[in-house]
């Protein structure tokens, strides 16, 4: 390894242990040791680590760190939904939301500064993309957020699932996505069941294909509408992965890791996808199927040209649903008073690039390529 100086928050324990051992000399405990330090106690400096010897903790001194993102802003809905603005530099900033519930504590965080998917009904879209984050920055978050939580429910934890549904495309950011993951999984890291970590996607088809080979996470993917030319305009990827490509997909991650169901996400536009014949569609798409649905009612962010369906439709889509056999619930809205809401993230972003995907297949921005 080189001689520059670690952040230890990005590195999986496979990792940590070849970090301890190339450059201080150490056996595989003592990743092990500081794995339980930083993820299980929140601890940031070594001098803490009281369990470590004094010379190790020297050594780690001079050679690592654990550095975290810093807070800018915090806003505190009137349900209790958390909003953190992250600074990742001088100008970009992300941001990560904790919604709190009676029986459970779930974390959305982001990905990317950005999102270079340019999905038409999402703020964050509209924000064009800057840079992927890297395992630390990803990390980090939790981190602060357990930090900065309080409130510890019953199994002793402030954070029971963790959702990769902030800002960005998850999969376009696959290199530094998977590792954090696997802390997040780690029983020695976050110790979170994999039903409880969801990894949620617009439709990357090779790297779900590549994803259920390699890490086990509870699936979601942002479907919003029941036939390609609707989803065309909407999703712009499904011009590259169209609905058959991605369902394809879907199923194969399932039988590959023994999942139960996917999570499709559906936000409900008025008048756009919102008809009962959009809903017969869709349970055709899903009947028989292992898969649920989530309709999200649709949350307004300036400039936008959508508007929310009226929640008697969205009642009466649901019920459709069910009637033909797909189970569909209707997610309530949190944190709408600080555009904490699902689609509302905007965060910070400088130097942007929007990206326009083309409508031919295999033609694809360098920028949502996972690396």
């Amino acid at each position: 390894m080189s001689g520059d100086i670690v952040n230890l928050l990005g590195l999986p324990r496979a990792e940590l242990e070849t970090f301890v051992a190339d450059r201080l000399g150490a056996k595989p405990f003592r990743a092990r040791q500081l794995m339980k330090w930083v993820y299980r106690r929140g601890v940031a400096e070594f001098s803490q680590m009281t369990d470590l010897a004094q010379d190790f903790r020297a050594q780690l001194g001079l050679v690592a760190k654990i550095t975290v993102p810093q807070i800018v802003t915090q806003q505190q809905s009137v349900d209790g939904t958390q909003k953190w603005m992250l600074a990742m530099d001088e100008v970009q900033g992300i941001e990560t939301v904790y919604i709190p519930e009676p029986d459970r504590g779930t974390l959305c965080i982001s990905s990317q500064v950005g999102c270079a998917m340019d999905c038409s009904f999402c703020s964050t879209a509209q924000q064009g993309f800057n840079r992927n984050l890297s395992v630390a920055e990803i990390v980090g978050q939790v981190w602060l957020a357990h930090r900065e939580i309080s409130e510890i429910r019953g199994d002793g934890r402030s954070i029971t699932n963790i959702v990769f549904m902030g800002m960005g495309e998850p999969l376009a950011n696959y290199r530094n996505v998977v590792p954090a993951m696997r802390i997040f999984l780690d029983d020695l890291g976050y110790d979170l069941s994999r039903r409880r970590v969801t990894l949620s996607t617009s439709g990357l088809v090779p790297q779900i294909y590549k994803l259920a080979e390699e890490c086990n996470v509870a699936l979601a993917v942002s479907l919003h509408a029941p036939n390609d030319e609707l989803r065309n305009e909407l999703v712009p990827i499904n011009r590259i992965h169209p609905i058959a490509e991605l369902l394809k997909a879907c199923w194969h991650y399932l039988e590959k890791q023994n999942g139960r169901s996917v999570t499709f996400e559906y936000v409900m536009l008025d008048g756009v996808n919102d008809k009962p014949e959009h809903a017969r569609a869709l349970a055709r798409l899903l009947r028989g199927r292992p898969a649920k649905l989530n309709l999200i009612p649709f949350n307004i962010f300036p400039g936008t040209r959508y508007r929310r369906s009226p929640a008697e439709v969205i009642v009466q889509f649901r019920d459709i649903l069910n009637e033909h056999g797909v189970i569909a619930m209707i997610r309530r809205t949190r944190g709408d008073d600080i555009d904490a809401a699902c689609g509302q993230l905007a965060g910070r972003v400088r130097d942007r690039v929007v990206t326009r995907l083309g409508a031919r297949r295999g033609h694809l921005h360098s920028s949502v390529q996972a690396s």
